[in-house]
């Protein structure tokens, strides 16, 4: 006489825990690479906040080595007692937008900061010696980079 026995086989316990593992994996990966993506905005934005502080920094001096205090009159100008500029030429005291130009830093490990200051005022509308436009490029963890950019005029 058979009698009927109640449970699992060691077949469907073993093609059980496979389907786990492999349900599993999947979870894992999509999960590992949520993580990873995660971090990706946190490094942008740290490297934004990078830029904007040596922006900031640039656009705080004064327009040309020539430039007087308060701006006026405008290094250039026809206004009396106003003298030409300079131009862009980099030295070490870094009080002018000029002296940045080809500044390279490297504020924390994986980020590099280059400043480039160059005659732009052709693309406002202006003489092109009446104004800089300075840009800063961010190149971050990754490969990736950042830009911005803003212009300085001889008022």
């Amino acid at each position: 006489m058979r009698t009927n026995q109640s449970g699992i086989s060691l077949i469907e316990l073993v093609v059980f825990i496979a389907i786990v593992g492999i349900a599993l994996v999947a979870i894992l990966n999509v999960f590992n690479q949520s993580i990873r993506a995660s971090v990706d905005p946190m490094i942008n934005i740290k490297g934004i906040e990078m830029a904007q502080a040596q922006l900031d920094r640039v656009l705080a001096r004064k327009f040309d080595a020539n430039t007087p205090t308060g701006g006026v009159p405008a290094c250039g100008s026809a206004e009396p007692g106003a003298v030409p500029c300079a131009g862009i030429v980099p030295d070490t005291a870094f009080d002018d937008v000029g002296d940045f130009n080809g500044d390279v830093l490297v504020p924390e490990p994986g980020y590099t900061l280059t400043t480039q200051v160059v005659e732009a005022g052709a693309e406002i509308g202006l003489a092109n010696p009446q104004a800089r436009r300075i840009t800063v490029q961010v190149d971050l963890p990754g490969g990736e980079s950042i830009q911005l950019s803003a212009y300085k005029v001889n008022f």
